[in-house]
């Protein structure tokens, strides 16, 4: 695997490294690449998220904290400088083997520290039980790019006021949930954070791609759409039915329909759930203009909406539709 550097090593916007992902994806010709990244504070939802739901605007407005929304699906994180975010960029195409084998490689890693670290559920890594690193996911033709946070070490305030509400007493109570919940490896190890990021480096990659100046016009080409207002806040449908519910192993689920008559005007679906395939053409199309009864569903809908949404199973999805 061949590390992925930069010509100038220096911070940058958040949506940039996003962009960075897209541009290694159609360019770099490698079976699999890596790099690393960090940011000043910032907030990053995903790409089936209701901002208003997820991030307390009005905070991160107060403590300069800046919001951009990506690609791939999974919940809200919060990142800056104190912690690490990673990014893999492979050509292969199935999901679950993508998922297995990064994060795999990544506790092996942490296994060579001295670090007891586990795989556990959709994406994430564990310490024991707590969590200290998340994944997330999406395919571009030809590849697919996972990219996950490593918790070294971060401003826990700020990773609870940017997404809980602006209480004082609200954010002390979720400072000492969230810490309950996650570990920082600074507490699992004796190196310092850039001392970790070299191991990293050196015991995941076996060689270097230094992008040109040529290649940053290029990124941030890409990253142009990341800093749009449409890309950002989205263009949500208007809506007369809202359903939510969590569905174990899948995700949080917020199902924005418009209805007239029973018959389906339009559908949203958002969430923190990983997408696998065609979203719009083979779930959301097929609901258009579909009264909502079980017999139409069934007759609609694919078999298989595991190959649409990770680990989505047709009765349960029916059964979200249909709910009171």
């Amino acid at each position: 695997m061949k590390y992925v550097a930069l010509p100038e090593e220096k911070v940058r916007r958040l949506s940039f490294y996003l962009a960075m992902e897209e541009y290694v994806a159609r360019h770099v010709d490698e079976d699999d690449s890596f790099f690393m990244w960090q940011v000043e504070p910032s907030v990053i939802f995903g790409r089936n998220q209701l901002i208003e739901n997820e991030v307390n605007l009005d905070y991160c407005r107060a403590n300069h904290i800046a919001t951009f929304r990506r690609k791939s699906g999974g919940g809200c994180v919060y990142a800056d400088m104190k912690n690490i975010m990673f990014s893999y960029i492979t050509k292969e195409d199935n999901v679950s083997l993508t998922f297995s084998r990064y994060i795999n490689m990544v506790v092996e890693v942490l296994h060579r520290l001295g670090v007891d670290a586990r795989a556990s559920g959709r994406n994430d890594i564990m310490i024991g039980d707590r969590k200290v690193s998340g994944s997330a996911f999406y395919h571009l033709p030809g590849r697919s790019i996972v990219h996950s946070t490593m918790l070294y070490d971060t401003d826990m305030r700020n990773m609870v006021g940017a997404i809980t509400p602006t209480d004082e007493k609200l954010i002390s109570k979720g400072v000492q949930s969230v810490r309950q919940h996650i570990a920082l490896l600074k507490d699992h190890l004796s190196l310092s954070i850039d001392e970790f990021k070299d191991f990293v480096r050196h015991n995941l990659c076996d060689g270097e791609t230094v992008l040109t100046e040529t290649d940053v016009t290029g990124i941030e080409d890409i990253e142009r759409e990341y800093l749009s207002q449409k890309f950002i806040y989205g263009n949500n449908p208007k809506y007369t039915v809202v359903k939510r519910h969590r569905l174990e192993g899948v995700g949080e689920f917020e199902v924005r329909m418009e209805l007239h008559n029973n018959i389906v005007k339009d559908i949203n679906l958002m969430g923190d759930y990983f997408i696998t395939g065609d979203m719009d053409g083979q779930l959301l199309r097929p609901l258009r203009g579909l009264r909502l009864e079980r017999e139409a569903l069934e007759q609609v809908l694919p078999e298989r909406l595991d190959e649409v949404v990770m680990n989505l199973r047709r009765d349960d999805f029916i059964g979200l539709l249909l709910c009171p």
